[in-house]
């Protein structure tokens, strides 16, 4: 008897592609921000100024950004299911390889190779459970496995604070090993395979993306300690900027690209991607500072500052599910514009009021407004990427979402680290809140330049046009 003649047959199934696909987007979006009330300790534990601690950071999420739309592809080729297990293993043990780092160039290396893991695994999580779920339950799924990746980033800094300070930051890492052992059996035996329309791997559009983004990445840590006019520092731009110019000229002329260009003719796709990427600029870039500020200007152990961010980072749990709910009954686009809208009148709120004597109680309403607008941006984005494509391209319109989602999170920790260090610094309290406030008002902008492009998002978004053969689509092996 199949699926669709057997409900409680596709509900089992559902349920377990929530649950694995869950467990492994909680794995890959936690060592997003688990780090973070961890850069002290590391820090004085390994050495290394700034530049080192961005990469810490940066090493994750720029090789999980350039690398995702790959990784989709080969999911869609090879076998989502495989390749998805395949990512998982090289996650985990990239994971066991940043605890036993011997120095800041080991760390560094191994978070970079947990990127190249979560990118093969994450975009084929959405995947995985778009072809589980029935189209009519959808909206509240994502809302589901939004929430669990709000959970991720809820705990990821109270985890790390918590680990750091009542055993050592390297636990930060081997907690991503038993979960990944228990979840790496139970995809091979309760998902089921499935394939995209087989196209062929761009191999050129992988390295002029990811050496592009490098390049332009690379520069912006660089700045201030080498001179934004230094030859390094203009070589990564300038040659970076050229290679991502070259990567969308190749989008739109190539047959079988990485990241078909005609896609962002949906005005829906171009919208919810540029809104996600200038979101994560904001709000990655914000958090990278504000965990440390907690910690070496307000005086917190790590622990009290993974506590103290919960109001911000720990709403997604309670605000995704409804949104998601939301966006089923009002449509994504006022659910995601709000939120967005909220998470820019938080940051704006910070930079405000920001002194090194600030209070916690000043602080709450900020980062009360903020969780609850990350919250509602997440399940609703999420909704609106899947459904602006066809479904033999939602493997590649999941990888680009999160590409974006990951780039936008290593620019922003550039940006705002820049403008942190050119205005102020580590030298004392007052140094670093004076390079704090002018970045959280970029972060701010930053965001709300996404609500923005979030508006412009049409009230019921269409997929992109279809002239495909019923063979080439989506194919389901059990």
């Amino acid at each position: 008897m199949s699926d669709q003649q057997n409900p409680k047959g596709t509900k089992g199934r559902a349920g377990w592609a929530l649950l694995v696909t869950s467990v492994a987007g909680f794995m890959a979006a936690l060592d997003n921000l688990v780090v973070t009330t961890a850069l002290p300790s590391i820090r004085e534990d390994l050495g290394g100024g700034l530049d080192d601690l961005e990469w810490t950071v940066s090493a994750y999420t720029l090789t999980f950004a350039v690398l995702l739309m790959f990784g989709a592809t080969l999911g869609d080729r090879f076998g989502r299911r495989r390749l998805f297990i395949t990512g998982l293993t090289i996650f985990t043990g990239a994971s066991a390889g940043a605890a036993l780092a011997p120095g800041i160039d080991g760390l560094i290396a191994a978070r970079a190779i947990q990127g190249v893991g979560a990118a093969i695994m994450m975009p084929l999580t959405l995947t995985l459970l778009t072809a589980a779920v029935p189209a009519a339950k959808r909206g509240m799924m994502y809302g589901i496995w939004s929430a669990v990746n709000g959970l991720a980033v809820a705990s990821g800094p109270l985890i790390g604070g918590t680990l750091t300070e009542h055993a050592s930051w390297q636990w930060i890492f081997w907690l991503n090993v038993p979960l990944g052992l228990l979840t790496i059996p139970l995809a091979r035996l309760r998902l089921n395979e499935s394939y995209g329309t087989g196209a062929r791997l761009d191999i050129t559009g992988t390295v002029l993306a990811s050496t592009g983004l490098f390049g332009i990445v690379y520069a912006l840590i660089r700045g201030n300690p080498d001179g934004w006019t230094s030859a390094t520092v203009l070589t990564g731009l300038i040659a970076g900027g050229a290679l991502v110019a070259a990567f969308v000229v190749h989008g739109t002329r190539s047959a079988n690209p990485m990241l078909p260009m005609r896609l962002f003719r949906s005005r829906a796709f171009s919208a919810i991607n540029a809104a996600s990427l200038l979101m994560f600029v904001g709000m990655f870039g914000s958090i990278f500072l504000l965990s440390q500020f907690l910690q070496n200007v307000i005086g917190y152990s790590p622990t009290e500052a993974g506590l103290r961010m919960l109001p911000w980072t720990g709403m997604p749990m309670i605000a995704a599910p409804i949104a998601g709910y939301l966006s089923d009954r009002i449509g994504g686009r006022p659910v995601v514009a709000t939120g967005l809208a909220l998470q820019a009148t938080g940051l704006a709120w910070f930079a405000l009021i920001m002194a090194p004597d600030v209070s916690y109680t000043a602080q709450l309403p900020a980062l009360i407004i903020s969780g609850i607008g990350m919250g509602m941006y997440f399940a609703p984005a999420a909704n609106l990427a899947m459904s602006s494509v066809r479904p033999s391209e939602q493997g590649i319109a999941s990888g680009a979402n999160n590409a974006l989602r990951e780039i936008g999170g290593a620019l922003g920790i550039a940006v705002l680290a820049s403008v942190f260090s050119a205005q102020g610094g580590y030298g004392s309290a007052q140094a670093f809140t004076d390079g704090l406030a002018p970045a959280l008002w970029v972060g701010a902008a930053a965001v709300a330049l996404a609500a923005a492009a979030a508006v412009l998002i049409p009230r019921r978004p269409k997929r992109a046009p279809v002239q495909e053969a019923p063979e080439v689509r989506d194919l389901v092996a059990p």
